[in-house]
């Protein structure tokens, strides 16, 4: 193994990929055993060594990512709620453990055999970009209907539930979209809005989901509201603090996210 910064040892982190995108690794396996050993989120956190934000962020992603959620949160009730592995989640990480001893026996060997890892660093360093927006969903197209210049896309996420996107017909050809490809979509919280009541309202947004509010971090100007939707999808939401104070938004409360199709982000792996 070099010190030189711009190469590369081989550490043994392994990473488990759902349609060639990262989902799970070590660290997030750490963060589930910790979920399921402790029963809480906020001590789960604690005991890794993140914030409460950052891992209930974490647990939206790998739910939304996984084909079953691996985490289940009861909001409220007697005992104020908690948080725990699901039967598939708990299979997940027996299966993580198996595949990481025999991956830690395969970069032994291959460590030797790779050389100068300089044009692999460069390469890992180009796909291993992160993205700013909050919402990110994994689906399948279902549909793609062109127009003069832009495309509609309709991707069908965990449970069926459908996600509009348009994009232009340059994007089409050049993402190799077509029904059946494994895509993903990519909102930012800032696009969403977040209302109540809207099942019978009529507006111009393509995409409305309603479900139930699972967490609110209330701020002086803005307030973040995560809405679970079903089919361990989860969209977050920034508004403002006075939107959130007029809606009367509580957790385990109703509400539905509505997004413009224009502002969802269609990426393949």
């Amino acid at each position: 193994m070099k010190d030189n910064k711009s190469t590369i040892g081989l550490a043994g982190n392994l990473w488990l990929n759902r349609a060639e995108n990262k989902f799970l690794g070590g660290d997030r396996i750490i963060l589930l055993e910790k979920v399921d050993e402790l029963g809480s989120i906020t001590k789960a956190a604690k005991a890794v060594g993140i914030s409460y934000k950052t891992a209930w962020d974490t647990i939206n992603m790998i739910n939304n990512m996984a084909e079953k959620p691996l985490v289940d949160r009861l909001t409220g009730g007697k005992g104020g709620g908690g948080t725990s592995l699901t039967t598939e989640g708990k299979k997940i990480i027996a299966h993580f453990k198996t595949i990481q001893e025999e991956h830690r026996k395969f970069l032994d060997n291959l460590e030797s055999r790779l050389g100068d890892t300089d044009s692999l660093y460069q390469f890992l360093r180009r796909i291993s970009m992160k993205v700013s927006a909050r919402n990110t969903f994994s689906g399948t197209v279902t549909k793609i209907t062109k127009g003069a210049v832009n495309a509609e896309v309709t991707l069908s996420l965990k449970g069926g539930i459908p996600l509009t996107a348009t994009v232009t017909n340059g994007a089409i050809d050049n993402l190799e979209l077509k029904t059946g490809t494994e895509a993903y979509a990519i909102i930012k919280a800032s696009s969403i809005i977040i209302g109540t009541d809207l099942h019978d309202a009529k507006v111009s947004a393509r995409n409305i989901f309603c479900g139930t509010i699972a967490k609110i971090i209330e701020g002086p100007v803005n307030t973040e509201v995560d809405v679970e939707i079903g089919g361990g999808n989860t969209v977050s939401a920034v508004i403002t603090h006075d939107s959130a104070t007029r809606l009367e938004l509580k957790v385990g409360g109703h509400a539905c996210a509505l997004f413009k199709a224009s502002s969802v982000i269609i990426g393949v792996s």
